[in-house]
């Protein structure tokens, strides 16, 4: 993989994992106050969570060490099918709180359910998720990309060390590029009402 080809895939997740939680209704993360967790019981939301956010981290340590830094930076055809089997465990570990959310009898992605999403239809009121699960969602998809990032970087054998600049420069590169999503779902959806 050369490294022109590495700074576009970044780029282009970058703006997939930016805008989704903006485009998407369904819960990309079981947030304990969420409607995937909302079948639980007040101790096990949480543990659903945390247990969640612990998969995320072994799944960002094992990309990093088993994709990234195995062999030395092998490259090719190993590293490239490596590199997608990691992306399609992000994707499932990412689809799974959705899965939670219709099998705990939510309404499915953009609908309202029962007499209460009826009622805040009528009332003018959103039945989707609130910012504050859109950010941290978009939060979790800037680790996401960070660790594909790096995951890259360690192939092509050049790996630096990041100080806190990095991460916030980058972090606020992360969320321009989710702006297309967040305009889309607030400034031109009320627009339309």
């Amino acid at each position: 993989m050369t490294l022109t080809l590495a700074v576009w895939l970044v780029i282009l997740g970058a703006l997939a994992l930016a805008n989704l939680p903006f485009l998407v209704e369904r819960p990309l993360v079981p947030w304990p106050w969420g409607r995937a967790c909302r079948s639980y019981g007040g101790l096990s939301r949480w543990i659903v969570a945390l247990g969640f956010l612990i998969l995320l981290a072994v799944w960002a340590w094992g990309t990093l060490n088993l994709v990234g830094g195995a062999f030395g930076g092998v490259g090719g055809p190993l590293f490239v099918v490596k590199l997608l089997i990691s992306i399609a465990l992000a994707a499932l570990l990412l689809y799974a709180p959705g899965w939670m959310a219709q099998g705990a009898g939510q309404a499915p992605q953009g609908s309202a359910s029962g007499r209460e999403g009826a009622a805040a239809k009528a009332a003018g009121q959103s039945t989707g998720k609130p910012f504050i699960d859109r950010f941290l969602e978009a939060l979790v998809g800037y680790v996401l990309v960070g660790t594909l990032g790096f995951t890259m970087e360690l192939d092509l054998g050049n790996a630096f060390p990041q100080g806190w600049e990095f991460y916030a420069v980058t972090l606020a590169l992360f969320l321009v590029l989710g702006y297309p999503g967040f305009v889309w779902r607030y400034l031109l959806q009320r627009r339309r009402r």
